[in-house]
């Protein structure tokens, strides 16, 4: 039996303030052919080697056990059998039998950046060292003198599982033998300087315990098999730019519920909202960020699992169902994603190691006193990796279609929403360091996951958000047109009377869209903090109201830049958004809410099926003004364009119908109405043009060799559909300019618009109007049309629409 004695480097084990326990615990040699056993076990009463069942002493006062004796017989990885002080019995290998099992060079790449990987070395993944099966822990913490893992399986005892440092990288590990995934776990780490001990949930934790409770929890290889592989190898080959993209963003919390006001897992909510996408004809899905949060108000915004899909609605594997599930049925899925700060709470990323480590020490670069949330430090190499290795987590892992950058202005600018700011070196306000992380974002997703769509919420006039790195660019694939989302709701908030003086308001985003690829947003952000709901924005009395969403919806699907549109906002709920509740889906038993969501459907599958509505929505050669002056009848209208198609559309801005409005048309022949927005099939007046085609005349009108008489309807929207067909010498020219880029058919994915949209919209093959026989109660005007270029408007009388009288159950569920 040996004597062992308490060392100043056995002390400060004991003191757990050791930063490197590996010299002390373990195996390491004592003498030519003895060995030296060093373990730290807490609440343990006795401890022996199990080959050759060789007690071991333990140090007084300590619990710390120590064999000295011959190496003989003793393998590398010796096993331990101890008992507790409740005299249960454990056989465990060693921890510190085994070396650092992280290569340095991946620590290297890892110090530079550039591992976008990284989570398969950092946090806690389940790993094979020597054959012993185990859970390899790492986490960096460059500032701390210690750290330990503590979990379930330690009584979160901080004094057992000392790790290891790994030179100058502040990258810490331990290897666990034995341990299983499912284990409960976090880091304690005691800082070099003031020896505060701070307990932290891992950075790169890829499941977590359901709030309030904050445990990481340790996951396994997945096992899941993917049935997406048609969709992948498409996306990849697919042309997003001409293709069509409608996006419907959802809080998976308040999307449904259970019958107990329970969350819905993702397995059932993939069935739900798969359903009701193809049904309304979305092609996209974009959740509100899942990644792992702990305070449901936060809406996800303020992130603690960056790798981790929150445990609300089920586990890792349940969301991987949740995106197979929408792939298999032609729905692609995008993240909302937030590296653009993070909260304070105690167990996440602020003060990480004791000191400032993923945020800026200077309060004037690291946070946000808006939201009352921490600014990541950019600067750090080893920051920008965990965040770039989180994006490529979220596309690799679980398939995703793309990421929503969040809150892009806040990082692009130093004087974001602050009166004291620091500028950058050269004297501006551009956060370089921010912008070389997008542009490094945009860049490597880009490469590595082709088909993959990155999307900026950028809400100033940064230049060049969509355009190449190459080209100075950020890199972007699209950004939200939050211009235009603003100006429009402005817009449509005034009542007609006062419309003719802000017509600017609609025009003005054609001076500009064509400068970037831009997405058309009424999301979320249109209908909370007092907002109100986007019903309620609207003015007049309810039919109105439901009028003027309608037109408003039919203008966006019309207008260039890709569509997204907020649950809910789909069929006019009527209160605002209230994510402690559920959509209010009891509403679309009212006539109008019902006729809205009937509307937003047909426009969906109009927008997919006619490629003049899709294909050049960031290029000019897909619009063309027909009359944008009329301001005086507030009335717009224009011409999309595809290659071998031409729709015209005229919105009306005013609760007055115009008869006899003549506008100018490319070509002769006849023109359907295709979709009329006040059809009564969408809750409407049913003023519109009828059944029977109209017929151009050759009479130049508005710089146009034809021209058209059409009755727009009241607070409405008309889509015309000429018959022409351009001759072959046009269309090979045609073809000729989109040699190499995907046909129309072969990016529509949905088949014509069946019998059960024939009162409010026609398919392609259907030559009659879509708006039902005018009423009989249709309001007159004398209106001969809007001034056109180098012609004389007659003088109208206008006569106001009369609107249908609202049945009692609407009346009832008045927004």
């Amino acid at each position: 039996m040996s004597n062992p004695t308490l060392t100043p480097d056995i002390q400060r084990i004991v003191d757990s303030q050791h930063h490197d326990p590996f010299s002390v615990l373990g195996r390491h040699p004592d003498g030519e052919d003895n060995i030296v056993i060093r373990v730290n076990i807490p609440d343990c009463i006795e401890v022996s080697i199990a080959e050759g069942s060789l007690p071991m002493d333990r140090i007084p006062d300590t619990n710390i056990f120590e064999y000295r004796g011959p190496a003989k017989g003793i393998p590398e990885h010796y096993r331990l059998i101890w008992r507790d002080s409740d005299h249960n019995e454990y056989v465990t290998h060693d921890p510190y039998s085994f070396p650092p099992q992280i290569p340095d060079f991946d620590l290297h790449i890892f110090n530079e950046g550039k591992h976008w990987h990284a989570y398969r070395l950092l946090g806690a993944n389940t790993h094979v060292a020597d054959g012993v099966e185990g859970v390899l822990f790492a986490v960096w913490a460059p500032n701390a003198e210690r750290v330990s893992v503590v979990g379930d399986f330690n009584h979160w005892n901080g004094r057992q599982y000392l790790m290891r440092v790994r030179g100058g990288s502040g990258v810490w590990e331990l290897f666990i033998p034995g341990l299983k995934p499912g284990a409960l776990y976090k880091f304690e780490i005691r800082h070099r300087g003031t020896g505060n001990i701070m307990l932290k949930t891992d950075p790169y934790g890829q499941s977590f315990e359901l709030r309030p409770s904050t445990s990481s929890i340790v996951t396994g290889k997945t096992t899941y098999l993917w049935d997406d592989q048609d969709w992948m190898k498409n996306r990849a080959e697919r042309d997003w730019l001409h293709g069509p993209m409608s996006v419907y963003e959802v809080h998976l919390g308040s999307w449904q519920r259970g019958p107990d006001g329970e969350f819905l897992n993702y397995r059932e909510l993939a069935e739900r909202l798969v359903s009701y996408s193809l049904d309304m004809g979305f092609s996209h899905i974009e959740l509100m960020p899942i990644t792992e949060h702990p305070f449901d108000a936060s809406w996800g915004y303020q992130t603690t699992g960056y790798f981790a899909p929150t445990s609300r609605f089920g586990s890792p594997d349940d969301f991987r169902f949740f995106v197979d599930y929408c792939h298999q049925h032609g729905i692609g899925v995008f993240l909302d994603w937030v590296p653009a700060h993070f909260p304070k709470d105690a167990h996440g990323l602020a003060w990480f190691d004791g000191e400032p480590l993923y945020e800026h020490a200077d309060p004037r670069k690291g946070e946000h006193l808006d939201w009352s949330t921490l600014i990541y430090n950019y600067e750090r190499h080893e920051v920008k990796g965990f965040l770039l290795s989180s994006a490529v987590f979220w596309l690799e892992e679980y398939h995703l279609d793309g990421i929503r950058v969040d809150a892009v202005a806040s990082m692009l600018y130093l004087d974001y929403s602050r009166e004291e700011w620091i500028p950058n070196k050269y004297g501006g306000n551009e956060n370089l360091e921010a912008m070389e992380f997008l542009r490094e974002l945009n860049s490597v997703v880009h490469a590595e996951h082709p088909g993959a769509l990155i999307m900026a919420e950028e809400s100033t006039s940064w230049p060049q958000v969509t355009r190449p790195v190459y080209l100075g660019g950020l890199g972007f694939s699209m950004k939200w047109n939050m211009g235009w989302m603003n100006d429009t709701l402005r817009y449509i908030s005034l009542d007609p009377v006062y419309r003719q003086y802000h017509h600017d308001l609609l025009t003005f985003s054609m001076l500009y869209a064509f400068t970037e690829n831009f997405i058309l947003p009424f999301s979320h952000d249109e209908v909370v903090h007092g907002k109100g709901s986007m019903l309620t924005k609207m003015p007049g009395d309810e039919w109105q109201k439901f009028a003027n969403l309608r037109l408003l919806y039919t203008y966006m699907f019309t207008h260039p830049g890709k569509k997204l549109l907020f649950m809910g906002l789909e069929f006019g709920q009527g209160f605002e958004w209230d994510s402690a509740g559920v959509v209010d889906w009891d509403v679309l038993q009212y006539p109008f809410h019902e006729g809205l969501r009937r509307l937003v459907k047909d426009l969906n599958h109009l927008y997919r099926n006619y490629s003049a509505l899709y294909f050049y929505e960031f290029e000019w050669q897909g619009f063309d003004w027909v009359d944008c002056h009329d301001s005086h009848q507030s009335i717009l209208s224009y011409l999309r364009k595809g290659d071998d198609e031409s729709l015209i559309v005229i919105v009306n801005f005013t609760p007055i119908p115009r008869d006899d409005y003549r506008i100018g048309v490319p070509y002769p022949g006849k023109y359907h109405e295709i979709l009329n927005s006040d059809s009564e099939y969408y809750g409407g007046s049913n003023v519109g043009n009828g059944m029977v085609p109209l017929e151009a005349i050759e009479e130049a009108w508005m710089d146009r060799p034809y021209s058209v008489t059409v009755t727009v309807p009241p607070l409405g929207a008309v889509i015309l559909r000429p018959e022409y067909k351009p001759s072959e010498e046009e269309t090979d020219e045609a073809q000729d300019n989109a040699e190499g880029e995907t046909s129309a058919e072969e990016l529509s994915t949905e088949p014509a618009i069946g019998k059960e949209a024939t009162s409010g919209v026609k398919s392609k093959s259907e030559t009659t109007s879509a708006s039902r026989k005018p009423s009989s109660t249709k309001a007159k005007t004398a209106s001969t049309g809007a001034v056109a270029k180098k012609t004389t408007a007659k003088k109208t009388t206008e006569k106001k629409a009369a609107a249908p009288k609202v049945s009692a159950s609407s009346q009832k569920r008045k927004a």
